[in-house]
């Protein structure tokens, strides 16, 4: 008989105990995060009273690919326009929290003599609150579609980006190189350009990879599907320098933006269980109880370091990022905790080997104290801020709660700021497009023409040609063509622009500069496609390049080109928020252009029991009774806009009505009175079976069924005729009825007297 392996004796303890353990914590209300890591804690190798996982290397792997899916589940979760809706508050807020948590932790760090680099990796440990705890710990308590935690988590996303620079800085200092030197600024402009690069375009592809195989995909192929594409980022981010949890992070933000973004969510919820569930037992293997007792008073100073660092900086630093009192202390204790960027951290200083052995295993007990505390820190803010609100004096509330960091603007400088801003992000993302497409050709495709430079050899103004080169560069300029007519063209005609240029004469020579710069920039892309390929006089290159630049702006076809491009970005970016207006799941945009006119959309349900269902809006006259207009209906998932006067009511139907808010409360009190009234007497509604004889002076007599008016006036029904057969004979509307004919008859009771 064969020999289980090690993996999977490992995998069966970790999730019998989990599954105990969890149980127990479920049935005490506590976060189930804690009792992942409480199973862990008695399943690790430093537990000798329990039964132990033997293989950690094979755990460590699946833990990191959990903490890969619950990024992944996060970036499903979270979209990146919700940063950018918010401004500058996250930005500010997670400057502040980083530079105090990191002096806080190099202080502590001195005060107990550690060297001079412990202290420095340590300050950047408690800098970065776990992003999976705090976004597991709003799971489980309920609390993650509110407003406050949409603000932690835009934070948390933010220090986990900062956290790879932060890991360039701490090598740098950790090599004696500086941090102040050109790597730093490469690793930046690095993260800058692949994370535009890989948001552009993913959105802009995958999107449509999905609809067009929408037909073919059932459940478990767009598990798959999505499964496959978040290991491909993580894989190509690992390639290019990242994580791979970085990498599964940005694949979910991008299929946050499809319309299959919540099915995705749905589906990979499971998967995300069990592999999150075995990362958090992964950190309780790390807790060794004999550092617990040896550093017991390092890590209790660690502990409330943190817990009160994170509640008065961290509440603060939201103060300052425009956060009222209330919500700023409700995030600020929110992110008490530090968790898995620690680690990576940490790790890093032990292969650089600048760091001591001990301080691992102190950062993993303190982040397991503090991952306990973390959902305890969450329930204790509002109790704190109730305790506290009485004791400040009034002018203090005030003050905090109008703090922000925003000025008051003129006019003219709020529509300069608002153009420089838009044209700055336009060059920024077009120019990145330009580069990578130059990169690609450059790597890829020039290499695989170079053969064909052995049969034929051409030259030009005495400047010898390769033919692999030519065909490289026009490819390559086709290719970019659209993308620098973008961003010489673009925002050329927006209102701002048009604003500023008919307000004053002294805005335009600035207006022209700005295309100018843009216009040299792309002429820049053009000489650097051609210097790399030929062997040009520069300015050449630069009339060459000139050339180029005003053909692309003059071609409709390149233009059009362009406009298409950006329409299927735009379109695939909306698509999710497109789909969920279609469905009701979401308010028209044009919503609020009506508010500043004093007209506004509600919905209004349609009661089961409604007097308007069945009837035509013609017949209901909605626009001259209450003055209103029906803009959609929304039936079962589908979505009628402008229906037209035959349209018929149904129940349960969803009504979007334009209309001004006392228009719309009259509407409500009419849908909500005109309903069918309760029935008291439901016996008089039974259904009964009679028989009747049609006798000789019956007015029926020589009628037909549907000239007798049984159905349509006696609201009767007859079943059948009686003919002496064994089964009774089916009476066709044209039949007239004659004397002596035997019909059976359904109706009420009362229906059937009248019909006698």
């Amino acid at each position: 008989m064969s020999e289980l392996p090690n993996l999977v004796e490992d995998l069966a303890l970790i999730l019998v105990v989990a599954g105990f353990v969890t149980l127990l914590f479920k049935r005490l209300k506590q976060p189930l995060v804690l009792g992942y890591i409480v199973a862990g804690f008695l399943v690790s190798p430093h537990m000798p009273y329990t039964a132990s996982v033997v293989d950690m290397s094979n755990i460590k792997l699946w833990a990191d690919i959990g903490v890969m899916f619950l990024l992944f589940s996060l970036g499903l979760d979270f979209s990146f326009k919700k940063i950018l809706k918010m401004g500058a508050s996250p930005i500010i807020s997670v400057t502040c929290i980083i530079f105090f948590m990191a002096m806080l932790g190099m202080g502590v760090g001195r005060l107990f003599g550690w060297s001079r680099m412990d202290c420095i990796f340590l300050g950047g440990m408690l800098a970065m609150s776990s992003t999976t705890i705090i976004y597991k710990a709003f799971d489980d308590l309920g609390l993650r579609q509110q407003q406050f935690a949409s603000l932690v988590m835009s934070v948390l996303i933010l220090e986990d980006i900062l956290a790879i620079v932060m890991m360039v800085m701490l090598s740098a200092i950790a090599s004696g190189t500086g941090a102040s030197g050109g790597q730093l600024l490469g690793s930046i402009l690095k993260i800058v350009f692949f994370l535009v690069l890989w948001l552009v375009v993913g959105i802009f592809a995958v999107p449509l990879f999905l609809k067009s195989v929408r037909k073919l995909i059932n459940d478990e192929v767009l598990l798959v599907v999505a499964l496959g594409l978040c290991c491909a980022m993580a894989v190509f981010s690992t390639k290019v320098g990242f994580s791979s949890a970085f990498g599964a992070f940005i694949m979910g933000s991008i299929l946050a933006e499809t319309i299959e973004a919540e099915h995705i969510e749905h589906l990979v919820e499971p998967v995300k269980n069990l592999f999150g569930a075995i990362f958090f037992v992964s950190v309780g293997m790390l807790v060794d109880p004999q550092i617990l007792i040896d550093y017991a008073l390092p890590i209790a100073l660690l502990v409330i370091t943190i817990i009160v660092g994170q509640a008065v900086l961290g509440s603060l630093s939201f103060i300052l990022g425009g956060e009222s009192l209330k919500s700023a202390m409700r995030c600020g204790f929110s992110m008490a905790q530090i968790g898995e960027f620690s680690f990576i951290i940490a790790s890093l200083g032990l292969s650089l080997g600048v760091i001591g052995d001990f301080l691992y295993p102190v950062v993993v007990a303190v982040s397991v104290i503090t991952t306990f505390l973390t959902p305890y820190m969450i329930r204790l803010a509002t109790p704190v801020y109730n305790a506290l609100e009485p004791r400040l004096p009034s002018k203090v509330i005030r003050a905090l709660n109008h703090l922000s960091t925003s000025h008051p603007e003129t006019t003219e400088h709020s529509k300069w700021r608002s153009l420089l801003v838009q044209m700055g992000w336009n060059t920024l993302v077009y120019g990145i497009l330009t580069v990578a497409v130059i990169a690609v050709m450059f790597m890829f495709v020039h290499p695989f023409l170079l053969p064909i430079d052995k049969a034929l050899e051409l030259s030009l103004f005495g400047y010898r040609l390769s033919l692999s080169g030519i065909i490289t560069c026009l490819l390559t300029l086709m290719f970019i063509a659209p993308f620098l007519r973008a961003m010489v063209m673009k925002k050329n005609r927006s209102e701002e622009f048009r604003a500023l240029w008919a307000e004053s004469n002294r805005n335009r020579l600035p207006l022209l500069f700005t295309i100018l710069v843009r216009f040299m920039l792309a002429v820049a892309f053009v000489f650097s496609v051609v210097s790399h390929l030929a062997q040009f006089r520069p300015a050449i290159i630069i009339m060459f390049g000139v050339a180029v630049i005003v053909i692309i702006i003059l071609s409709r076809k390149i233009k059009k080109r362009s406009i298409l491009l950006e329409r299927l970005f735009i379109n695939n970016l909306r698509s999710r928020d497109i789909n969920a207006q279609v469905h009701g799941e979401k308010r028209p945009l044009y919503e609020a252009r009506l508010l500043d006119r004093d007209v506004h959309i509600a919905d209004f349900l349609v009661p089961s029991l409604s007097l308007w269902t069945g009837r035509t809006l013609k017949q209901l006259d909605l626009g001259r009774k209450y003055g209103v207009h029906v803009s959609s209906i929304l039936r079962e998932g589908r979505r009628l806009n402008i229906p037209d006067g035959d349209s018929i009511l149904f129940p349960h139907d969803k009504l979007q009505v334009i209309g001004s808010d006392s228009q719309l409360e009259q509407l409500h009190k009419a849908l909500e009175s005109e309903v069918v009234a309760d029935d008291y007497a439901p016996e008089n509604h039974e259904m009964k079976l009679r028989q009747l004889i049609i006798a000789a002076g019956s007015p029926f007599v020589g009628k037909t069924l549907q000239e007798s008016g049984i159905r349509s006036h006696y609201s009767c029904m007859v079943v059948g005729l009686e003919e002496g057969k064994e089964n009774l004979s089916p009476v066709s509307p044209q039949y007239r009825f004659q004397e002596g004919d035997i019909i059976w008859v359904v109706g009420e009771q009362k229906a059937l007297n009248a019909l006698v």
